[in-house]
């Protein structure tokens, strides 16, 4: 009796489908011993490791000039601080937003793309609170509404002020202009990537006002700054443009000096080869005398000029100096 008692082991096995779950798991056991895992395309990330020097220089101004503009606004001292830097998939970044949360969607010109501006509804009721008088004493609670007219014009002027912050923010470094487009309150109507799995770059700002907290997030797509990444990652020196001058400078001054040979061609003359070895000693070849002649340095017309002798010595009268961007031009 006891020999037709299944083990617990013969259990699992049956359980399990047999002798396939054995061949599969010894094939797991493989993959693991030889190090190889699965790869999917679709959720791979993109790996950044550059620190972005220059970007952390914008934030910390943009946070400066962005209080300046609160304080204007409330009348009150708001201390704002400019958190680190997340370079993080798209899909991280819209799971861990709040609702309602305000979602303003802005164009970087001339850099193509949408980023976001974010303001928490901390943020929002935190600012409307301070504008009318009060002191916090009674939080307001988001309750998953949308946000009400007068809250949408104080989120308004704080936008206002946040995109002309971050313009002056962006100006020692590249120019750009920001342009609202338009607001959202739900993260799946903004659409600022291709796919979830996109990586942006976000920074938290956090912005205080006694004992009161908000957060306030800019999230920009990591396609929109990407072509100003070397400019990003090594942050411009101060004399940097007085290098530039020198530089311009002396590469002019070693052109002017640069010997250059000076074509002037007098006339073309359509033959064949067989009148050219049929030609002997002697033969006149006519050519029409040209009122104005072209000089040519490595086949760019630099100046006409009429053909002449002074001292003995064949020359040209230069009546006209040549650009060939306008002759260009004028053959289009």
């Amino acid at each position: 009796m006891s020999d037709s008692i299944l083990s617990q082991a013969e259990i699992d096995r049956l359980l399990n489908g047999g002798s396939n779950a054995e061949s599969e798991s010894t094939a797991n056991n493989a993959v693991q011993d030889d190090g190889i895992k699965p790869y999917d395309p679709n959720t791979q990330r993109r790996v950044v490791r550059e620190r972005l020097h220059s970007l952390e220089i914008i934030n910390e101004r943009f946070a400066r000039q962005f209080r300046m503009g609160l304080f204007n606004l409330l009348r009150r001292s708001p201390d704002i601080t400019a958190g680190s830097i997340k370079i993080q998939p798209y899909h991280e970044f819209a799971r861990n937003l709040p609702v309602p949360t305000n979602l303003n969607l802005v164009h970087m010109n001339p850099l193509r793309g949408t980023a976001l501006f974010v303001f928490s509804p901390n943020l929002v009721f935190m600012a409307v609170d301070n504008l009318f008088g009060g002191d916090g004493r009674f939080p307001t609670k988001a309750d998953g509404r949308e946000f009400t007219p007068t809250e949408q014009r104080v989120i308004n002027r704080m936008l206002t002020m946040a995109l002309e912050a971050y313009d002056f923010a962006w100006s020692s470094i590249f120019k750009l202009k920001t342009e609202y487009v338009r607001a959202e309150i739900q993260v799946k109507f903004t659409n600022i990537t291709s796919s979830p799995n996109d990586i942006v770059v976000t920074t938290p700002f956090y912005v205080e006002i006694g004992p009161h907290r908000g957060e306030f997030d800019i999230c920009i797509p990591f396609s929109i700054i990407e072509p100003l990444r070397e400019l990003l990652t090594n942050p411009p020196m101060e004399n940097s443009k007085q290098e530039d001058r020198q530089w311009r400078s002396t590469l002019a001054s070693q052109v002017r000096d640069t010997e250059l040979e000076l074509v002037a061609n007098f006339s073309d003359i359509s033959t064949r080869l067989s009148q050219v070895m049929n030609m002997q000693k002697g033969d006149i070849i006519p050519i029409d005398k040209k009122e104005s002649i072209e000089a040519r340095v490595d086949g760019v017309p630099v100046f006409s000029g009429k053909y002449g002798c002074v001292n003995n010595q064949y020359a040209l009268k230069v009546e006209q100096m040549m650009n060939p961007a306008l002759l260009s031009l004028k053959k289009e």
